[in-house]
């Protein structure tokens, strides 16, 4: 119904954001994996979304590439998974790793999401495992690796990681997420540096 959205990117907070497009802010859920990688507040984002409907609510859940949708999709489509297990796992694991791990059945990598068990994950690869190939595991890993640069993995990796510090210290990922956001990271700092300039900031809100 809604393949995607394009607008200028107007809010961000756990696991939701807004994105005003046509004077219209559409309210959408995404995993913390795509609020890590979003451009600043103001500037302009493209999310391809799901539109999730239900007797009392319509929600819609984006990703920032259509891979990543397709795999929310699939992850859906297991029984005792929902929208909200599904945006845990990829939160949790990305979509070229699942893959791997559905066909290598590795239950361990998959519960280390919120709310799902081993149990659980030996239900999501019995009812995935016939849907994957491992050869489109490796063409959809390989696609992805060429479509971003090192520095651009490299600097994402040690943003992850300086939110995760920050939130280990006791600050909240609504605290954190805005803190790291306000650093101008360069591709030579380290997680040290990208703190360092974090705790500043969040001294300020």
């Amino acid at each position: 119904m809604i393949s995607y959205i394009k607008g200028e990117l107007a809010e961000i907070s756990d696991e939701l954001i807004v994105v005003e497009s046509n004077s219209m802010g559409y309210e959408i859920r995404v995993p913390m994996s795509v609020v890590n990688q979003l451009p600043s507040v103001g500037d302009d984002v493209k999310i391809y979304t799901y539109l999730y409907v239900r007797e009392d609510a319509l929600n819609l859940y984006g990703f920032l590439t259509r891979d990543d949708l397709n795999v929310f999709k699939l992850l859906i489509t297991v029984n005792g998974i929902g929208p909200k297990g599904a945006l845990g796992i990829l939160s949790t694991i990305s979509p070229d790793d699942l893959r791997f791990a559905v066909l290598s059945d590795d239950v361990k990598a998959i519960s280390k999401a919120p709310g799902i068990g081993t149990k659980t994950a030996g239900k999501l690869i019995l009812e995935l495992k016939d849907k994957l190939k491992l050869e489109d595991a490796f063409e959809k890993k390989l696609e992805n690796s060429l479509g971003a640069s090192v520095g651009e993995n490299t600097t994402t990796d040690s943003k992850n990681e300086a939110i995760q510090a920050l939130v280990a210290l006791g600050y909240s990922n609504t605290e954190a997420l805005k803190a790291v956001r306000q650093v101008t990271i360069t591709s030579d700092m380290s997680v040290e540096d990208i703190l360092k300039q974090s705790l500043k900031k969040i001294s300020l809100f």
